[in-house]
């Protein structure tokens, strides 16, 4: 099993699109840009943190999930990567956050940067 964990917030905050004024509707273009690619992966995790929520509902569509965090979302990730190495599955993470890719090191996780999964979606931002 092949799973990918997307740290909504980091991605989205990675290139300065305007997001912040519509953080709930940059959520869902994200989700829609994930939903739409190729990704080689069975699970795919989108983790909404925030105002970014309003988005997109917990829920499955297609091979994304979206999971609410409910308070920090590195915090959630951390979560999802224990849970999904626990049943043996390659987890990579989406982030650049450096704290947090020492987290899922830990846990059991790999990390790849936000250009990984942008050069792979027609995200707009």
């Amino acid at each position: 099993m092949r799973v990918l964990i997307v740290d909504g917030a980091n991605v989205v905050g990675s290139r300065p699109t305007g997001w912040w004024r519509d953080r709930a509707g940059a959520a869902a273009r994200l989700h829609d840009a994930i939903a739409a690619a190729q990704l080689d992966r069975d699970v795919v995790v989108l983790v909404l943190e925030g105002a970014a929520k309003r988005g997109k509902p917990v829920g499955q569509q297609g091979t994304v999930q979206t999971v609410h965090a409910p308070g920090s979302g590195d915090d959630t990730i951390v979560e999802q990567v224990r849970a999904h190495a626990t049943d043996g599955a390659e987890v990579v993470v989406v982030t650049a956050d450096r704290g947090l890719r020492e987290r899922v090191a830990a846990a059991g996780g790999t990390c790849v940067g936000p250009s990984w999964l942008l050069t792979r979606t027609a995200h707009p931002g």
